[in-house]
């Protein structure tokens, strides 16, 4: 029998305040909390999900202090940016427009690195 990784199936990381973490979440990002607590986004047909090691010294992940980072493809990065600013997250530098999408990033209330992409349509 063979067998085949499709995408990432979650991740998942610990809290000070599960309550307060989802309702950030929720109030600032519209993320829909499902009633056992996870957030999920079914597929759209678009995109892929990825999982990508890092060098043990980058300094990708700054100046968030976890082992990771969270990449979320979006369908606005720069709304969800102006969103994540005004519930109060610390935004990390400017939004990229490159050849891969439109990126923007910001540390979210437990302290993660979020990474925000857009895929780049034709």
């Amino acid at each position: 029998m063979n067998g085949k990784i499709l995408g990432l199936g979650g991740v998942f990381f610990k809290v000070k305040d599960i309550q307060a973490y989802r309702a950030w979440w929720a109030n600032h990002m519209g993320v829909d909390v499902k009633d056992w607590g996870s957030f999920e986004w079914p597929s759209d047909g678009h995109g892929f999900t990825m999982m990508s090691p890092f060098k043990a010294d980058t300094d990708y992940f700054n100046p968030s202090k976890a082992e990771f980072m969270i990449n979320l493809r979006v369908d606005n990065t720069a709304a969800l940016i102006e969103r994540a600013r005004a519930g109060g997250a610390q935004i990390i530098g400017e939004i990229d427009d490159t050849d891969y999408g439109i990126f923007g990033w910001f540390i979210d209330p437990a302290g993660l690195k979020i990474e925000l992409w857009q895929e780049k349509t034709a």
